[in-house]
């Protein structure tokens, strides 16, 4: 199984633990009527169909008895819209305690404000926009990563020092949820209104989910696109 997928030119979605499966929404399920651990399962085709049915009907709770915790390395403007997504557990790397390496994120290519959606972007025409675009992004690297550094060095506390640092800076953090959390942090951040590149992260993330819960993920996507 896929543990690790790199993202962005220095991201990285990493799976470190999975605790449950599709059986473990069977068993969520079925204790309704009676079945204990041992003899929730039916089958794979009855257990496959009990989870659509779930999905369909949008009962949620037996998709709650999981855990995936995802290591995770972006910009802090992504991390930004991941934090919207509350029903999981954050824990990330704090500028306060440790000094910040010179990551940032720069675009391979730019992309143009789109007409007619105030809050997306859209392939830009103009070709130039691209070296622009680069230019801006590593002068202001180089001028603020200069100034973090010299602010620490003239004695100033990490916590403030911090502060000149852009949004384009990756990030760690480490991000517990359930798979009903998760299926809703992917409904939103995997459509095309998303900006892309929280997109490239969920899908990272529903690679690595797919392969620890198969059955709920394809039933789940079923029902998406139904």
């Amino acid at each position: 199984m896929t543990d690790a997928l790199t993202v962005l030119d220095r991201g990285q979605v990493r799976l470190i633990e999975a605790m449950g499966t599709d059986l473990s929404v069977v068993r969520a399920a079925r204790v309704s009527t009676g079945s204990r651990p041992e003899d929730a399962s039916k089958g794979e085709d009855r257990d496959a169909k009990l989870i659509r049915y779930l999905l369909k009907h949008d009962h949620g709770t037996p998709f709650e008895h999981n855990a995936f915790t995802f290591y995770v390395k972006a910009p802090v403007f992504v991390e930004r819209q991941w934090l919207r997504h509350r029903i999981g557990s954050f824990n990330e790397i704090s500028g306060r305690y440790t000094e910040y390496e010179p990551e940032f994120y720069v675009p391979a290519h730019a992309r143009a404000q789109a007409k007619s959606n105030r809050q997306g972007s859209v392939e830009a025409e103009d070709e130039a926009l691209d070296g622009i675009l680069d230019a801006a992004v590593r002068s202001t690297i180089e001028h603020a990563f200069g100034q973090y550094r010299q602010l620490l060095a003239d004695g100033v506390a990490r916590e403030l020092a911090r502060i000149v640092l852009p949004l384009n800076l990756f990030t760690e953090w480490y991000w517990t949820v359930n798979a009903r959390s998760l299926m809703n942090f992917l409904r939103l951040r995997t459509q095309e209104d998303a900006q892309l590149e929280i997109r490239q992260y969920a899908t990272a993330v529903e690679t690595l989910w797919s392969e620890r819960m198969p059955v709920t993920h394809a039933a789940w996507r079923a029902a998406l696109e139904a």
